[in-house]
This record gives structure tokens, sequence and C-alpha cells, in this order.
């Protein structure tokens, strides 16, 4: 009898494993590379030194500050509606219903999202023209869609869904025989929170807060179509070198804002995964 030969198991990771080298390592290399090489191909840091230009360098505050405070709106705001909702009865088709929203609006961005603001809170959109009917007067007060601040406004859209998303396990692993045990000892609502639940949760709340900023601070599309570059953020300007929009005696000065971006948000997804292993000690 001829024995059969078994198929590896790891055969079944080699499509992922080409599409992460091909979409992620690959490009990633590539960028590294040309960071370090000027337009001739040589070694050079020139490249690295000019990001630290303070045009260069206010896009990465800019950048850094706008993925900050979206991350912390974002994960407050969808850590205390995920928690409501996981405790509500009635209606029952409410939890569904938000978790697939939350599944459409996280990953709703670009055009469509853009459109969407601009005719709803645009110098004409909807609620602007109702505003104005009722005498309030929306860009009179110096708020722009166009803004710092409505990048804000519109990166919240997809930034609380998200933190829903992430929220929810860690919220629903919570179990009831803690509050119990809690309110058994005496234990107050508050208090209970405060020793109990928040120090439980603080860890997977971070972790959401850093993917959240790495998120924001990684968003190109949506700032692009709504702002056409008005506000100084990184991926808008290297944006601008990748599509020859800038006048650049060195145009890889492009790779080297990417490599710093790459820096940024994998410092944030390495913290993410510590967190992540902090959170996974109690909810075994």
């Amino acid at each position: 009898m001829t024995r059969s030969r078994r198929i590896p198991a790891w055969l079944g990771l080699l499509p992922f494993f080409l599409i992460a080298f091909g979409f992620l390592v690959w490009p990633a290399y590539s960028v590294v590379l040309q960071a370090f090489v000027d337009s001739a191909g040589a070694f050079t840091l020139e490249n690295l030194s000019a990001i630290f230009q303070a045009q260069y360098r206010d896009a990465f505050q800019t950048t850094a500050a706008l993925a900050f405070i979206t991350a912390g709106i974002g994960a407050i705001a969808g850590t205390i509606m995920t928690y409501a909702v996981s405790v509500l009865q009635r209606p029952r088709f409410l939890k569904s219903a938000m978790a697939t929203f939350s599944g459409v609006a996280s990953q709703f961005g670009g055009v469509p999202l853009a459109f969407a603001f601009v005719a709803t809170i645009g110098s004409a959109g909807l609620i602007t023209t109702w505003l104005d009917d009722i005498g309030f007067d929306l860009y009179g007060t110096g708020f722009s869609l166009l803004s710092f601040w409505g990048l804000v406004i519109v990166y919240l859209y997809f930034q609380i869904p998200l933190m829903m998303i992430m929220m929810s396990p860690a919220i629903e692993g919570m179990r009831a025989a803690w509050s119990e045990a809690a309110e058994n000892l005496g234990a107050s609502r508050w208090q209970y929170w405060r020793y109990v639940g928040i120090p439980l949760l603080t860890p997977a709340i971070l972790g959401a807060f850093v993917l959240l900023f790495a998120n924001a601070f990684s968003a190109y599309a949506t700032a692009e179509v709504l702002t056409s570059g008005t506000v100084n953020l990184v991926p808008i300007q290297i944006g601008f070198f990748v599509q020859g929009n800038v006048f650049a005696a060195n145009s890889q000065i492009g790779y080297a804002l990417a490599l710093g971006m790459i820096f940024v948000v994998s410092g944030a997804l390495a913290l993410n995964l510590w967190l992540q292993r902090r959170v996974a000690r109690w909810a075994q």
C-alpha cells in the first residue's frame, strides 16, 4: 500500500503570505530603500533631514493633533455608547442594528463621506440651511467644514463606530459576577466602576485608542477630497509628491515622509499589541 501524502497545513496560508508580501512588505521595503537614496540612486541622509523643515514638521504636528483629538473623543464616546448598547434590553433589534451600522460606518470614507458632509453641513448643506432659517449662522461663528475642526467632525463619523467594534468584546466579556460580588461586599455602583470596571477596561480602551490614533494618522482620501490640501497633513504632503504636484528639487522627500509615517503607525500598533496582552489576562 502506498502512503498518502499529507498536504502541509501552512499551504493554506500561502495566499495570505503572498498578498501580504506584495501589498505590505514589498512596498514598505521600497519606501525604506528610497528614503535613503537621492534621485541619482546614491546613498544620502538629506531626505530624512528635510522632513524636519518647518513645513513638514508642522504637517506631522497637525496630523498628530488631529489623530489624538479624534481618537480621544472617539474612545470616550465609543466606550460609553458600547456600554449603553450592551446593557440595553429593549428594543431587541437595536443591538444588531448598531453592530451593523458600526461595521459599515467604520469603513465609510473617501469621496462618499466627504460628499455626505458637504451636503449636510457644508456652506449650503441641508443642516446649515435649516439653521439659517431659524436664525443661526453656522459659518458666521467661524466654523468651516474645510478646516481642522471640520475634519475632526468628519473623522469622528468613522472613529466612534470603529471604537464600538473594538470595545464590544471587552465590555461583553465583563462578568456579571464581578458586579454582584462588589455589591455583596457593600460597594456602590460608582465604587464598582472606579475600582473594578474602569481598571479592567483601561488596557482595552488604551489599545483601541492607539488603533484609532493610527487610523486617523494614516487617513488620506477623506481629508484630500474635503480640503484639497488646505490642511497641512502628512498623508496629503505624501500625495503631493506621489502625484507630482510639487516643485521640489528632491522628490525623494515623499519617501522620507512615508517612512516617518511608518514609524509612527508601527509604534502605535506595537503598543496596541502589548496592551492586548494585558487585556487577555483577565478575559480568559
